[in-house]
């Protein structure tokens, strides 16, 4: 598991102040409460008084009074040959309070201070490995969305946009043949998926963050590459690309990250490489791409409803790009595919070309300028850009390349405030552009 301080997501909390403030009380006692088997870290106990501070002035006396007490009974535990600490009940969690209660703390602690809350006892370590608490959270509304993305070939960084946090994943293990291949991401559920080509056969790993380690041997019933995709929750579909002889598909997957399971969808009406795929309002789109037997992308998209199991054709759905009087237009095949983002369901791309971002009017089904994107957003025709949406923001991660290296800027834009006003959110050195991006979020 990944750690990292302590932090409470505050949502669909009681609306007086007091009900609130002893939500936060009661959501970081869990580690306190659950007779664990190390003595209170200084970090914890540093966000524990921080945290006291949002309290009145009686809760503030009671929570310091609970951190002076609490050190003391720490104290006497570690000396006590008898404590194990692994005794809590794993049917309550913690047993002062219930396991319901215990569960309602834990669904609004942050999903970075699960690591810590996992190794107290073997019932905290279950809950979460088991992946209980993510389908908890999920059904409650409680979501934090973290920036996976690859600048270096079998290296995979982690970025929380509230902590402003790096980490880095476990080294991938995989053959030279996978690492130097082209390789799409796709985060569903609690796992990170990257596909890529082995010497004969396409070849899927998967990161789960409830173990933090790396899996592969994963395979869909029509193995390829270059699709569009994209999730909901704790299923993604995948549409069009090529199989492993080169043949442009209209086939199409749903995979259930909980049941680990592939099923194959109706096929689209048409066959589509290099495309983008988005869900809005509840459906997938596949957008973009190119088709059968010409090198001009497609301007049409297609929608996949979910309940009729139905695709339709939507005409003029591709962004197109826009070019400067004399610009030479590279061929659709060198080009990334659509950059696309869906916040609060309206859809977003990204013009490389202009640096402008883009918003569809799905009434007059046209596409129509609303700012421009940060200037630190270069990119290859496309290449080594990401354009990602990250909870009710759209992300940006790019930045220039010079000779021994460059940089990476993380930039993020609430669209509800209105014109793209640009937060930087982290700046980092690479030697190299982003090669692979996704989004979590659970």
């Amino acid at each position: 598991m990944l750690e990292g301080p302590s932090y409470l997501v505050s949502r669909d909390l009681p609306s007086s102040c007091e009900q609130e403030s002893k939500w936060i009380y009661n959501a970081f006692r869990v580690i306190e409460l659950s007779n664990g088997k190390r003595r209170l870290e200084t970090e914890e106990l540093s966000v524990l008084r921080k945290l006291s501070k949002s309290l009145d002035a009686h809760e503030r006396e009671e929570a310091m009074k609970f951190l002076h007490d609490l050190s003391l009974t720490q104290v006497d535990q570690s000396d006590d040959p008898h404590n194990s600490g692994d005794q809590s009940d794993s049917s309550s969690l913690i047993h002062q309070i219930g396991r319901d209660n215990s569960i309602n703390c834990l669904l609004r602690c942050s999903r970075s201070d699960y690591g810590s809350i996992a190794s107290l006892n073997r019932a905290f370590r279950s809950l979460f490995r088991s992946g209980e608490i993510y389908r908890l959270r999920r059904q409650s509304g409680i979501v934090e969305h973290w920036v996976y993305f690859s600048c270096n070939l079998l290296e995979w960084e982690a970025f929380d946009p509230i902590h402003r946090r790096w980490m880095h994943l476990p080294r991938m293990t995989s053959n030279e043949c996978f690492m130097c291949s082209d390789k799409e991401s796709l985060a569903v559920g609690t796992e990170l998926l990257v596909f890529g080509k082995e010497i004969t056969s396409h070849v899927i790993y998967r990161y789960s963050i409830l173990t933090n380690s790396w899996s592969s041997g994963m395979q869909m019933n029509a193995p390829r590459c270059l699709f569009g995709s994209a999730s909901l929750g704790e299923i993604a579909i995948l549409a069009g690309g090529c199989d492993s002889e080169g043949n442009i598909l209209s086939s199409a997957e749903l995979y259930n990250s909980e049941t680990g399971t592939w099923v194959t969808l109706p096929g689209m009406n048409k066959a589509r490489k290099m495309c983008s795929g988005i869900f809005m309002d509840g459906k997938f789109y596949c957008i973009g791409g190119t088709g059968v037997g010409s090198s001009k992308p497609l301007t049409c998209g297609e929608v996949f409803d979910l309940e009729t199991r139905t695709w339709e054709v939507i005409p003029d759905m591709f962004p197109g790009r826009q070019r400067a009087a004399g610009a030479t237009e590279a061929p659709a095949t060198a080009e990334a595919p659509p950059l696309l983002a869906v916040v609060n369901n309206e859809l977003y791309a990204a013009d490389y070309a202009e640096k402008e971002v883009r918003k569809y009017d799905k009434q007059r089904i046209l596409w129509v300028t609303v700012g421009r994107l940060p200037e630190q957003a270069v990119s290859m025709n496309g290449w080594g850009l990401a354009f990602r949406a990250c909870g009710d923001r759209l992300i940006v991660i790019g930045g220039p390349r010079a000779l021994g290296g460059g940089i990476i800027e993380l930039n993020s834009w609430a669209p509800a405030d209105g014109p793209p006003e640009w937060n930087l959110l982290a700046r980092k050195h690479s030697g190299s552009f982003v090669y692979n991006c996704a989004v979590m979020g659970c």
